[in-house]
């Protein structure tokens, strides 16, 4: 008789969690650099405008 091999399936978790991570690492930076890009923009339409 012939000998069938039957080769488990790889877990799937270990993808799921590098996708969750580098989509937090990714979603931090985007909004940390648009938060200091306002907030330096406001300043200085505050101050042109108080002049």
């Amino acid at each position: 008789m012939a000998e069938i091999k039957i080769e488990k399936k790889k877990p799937i978790w270990p993808w799921i969690a590098l996708v969750l991570i580098l989509g937090a690492i990714i979603y931090y930076i985007y909004f940390t650099d648009h938060e200091t890009s306002s907030e330096s923009t406001t300043q200085t339409e505050t101050s042109t405008t108080a002049q």
